[in-house]
């Protein structure tokens, strides 16, 4: 990719100012002018996608709801086990990225794949209840990022899976198993993320470990692009809805 293709997505990212009343609209001014050129820029910030769907089982004829899945990009690194679906939904609120994800389907022909823009708080598909939920550097974006894992463990079935990987940190005094971070990383990464409505929390952890019973929990760090020696925590979350227990 091109400099100049890398340094029009960082002014959109770091200079351009974002309007807009309600979140959608935020979501969309954000994202206008970067969504030809965002899949291309976030594979080298957004790092733990490919390994999260990796591990994630797709059941066969199952639903898949991709919650703030933007241009579908999810979807590439699923390969044949994709046929394996009854359903998947691309879920955003950004129209610009959804116009990316619809050429990306008609460009495989995937004949079970809808993009749909709709609230991850709210949406609810045709056919539920949904085998597979996953929130993709997503839940750091929604404002009512507890109402959309409810909202979330509403739609799953007994049994069902939710998986998530997204930027965080962690409290000051963390609970067993995770991490601590150092004071700095508490405080500048929810500073630096917040200029661009992206709000890294130190609850959203220990939540996910409180509602679901945990399959998979990792934490890392990666590089971030233009800026050597300097990395960003981020956790990758695979959770399942018990099969017997209160909502």
């Amino acid at each position: 990719m091109s400099l100049r293709k890398d340094w029009r997505v960082l002014y959109h990212m770091l200079l351009s100012p974002i309007r807009g009343q309600s979140h959608a609209e935020r979501l969309e001014s954000f994202y206008q002018g970067q969504a030809e050129h965002y899949d291309d820029f976030r594979t080298r910030l957004l790092h733990g996608r490919h390994d999260l769907i990796q591990a994630l089982s797709l059941p066969h004829h199952g639903i898949w709801v991709d919650m703030g899945g933007g241009t579908g990009s999810n979807l590439d690194y699923v390969g044949d086990r994709l046929n394996r679906l009854a359903q998947v939904y691309v879920v955003d609120l950004s129209s610009s990225l959804l116009d990316v994800a619809r050429r990306r389907i008609q460009a495989h022909a995937w004949t079970n794949v809808t993009a749909i823009e709709g609230d991850a708080t709210r949406f609810v598909p045709p056919r539920t209840p949904i085998d597979l939920i996953t929130f993709s550097y997503s839940l750091t974006m929604i404002p009512d990022w507890f109402a959309a894992l409810d909202h979330a463990w509403l739609l799953l079935r007994p049994g069902g899976v939710v998986g998530i990987v997204d930027f965080y940190v962690s409290r000051k005094y963390p609970p067993a198993p995770c991490k601590r971070h150092a004071w700095f990383t508490r405080t500048f990464w929810p500073l630096w993320f917040g200029f661009d409505n992206v709000f890294p929390s130190p609850d959203h952890v220990p939540y996910l470990h409180h509602r679901f019973d945990v399959q998979t929990f990792s934490e890392h760090t990666a590089p971030m692009p233009y800026a050597p020696g300097v990395c960003t925590p981020y956790y990758l979350f695979i959770g399942q809805k018990p099969q017997v227990g209160l909502d």
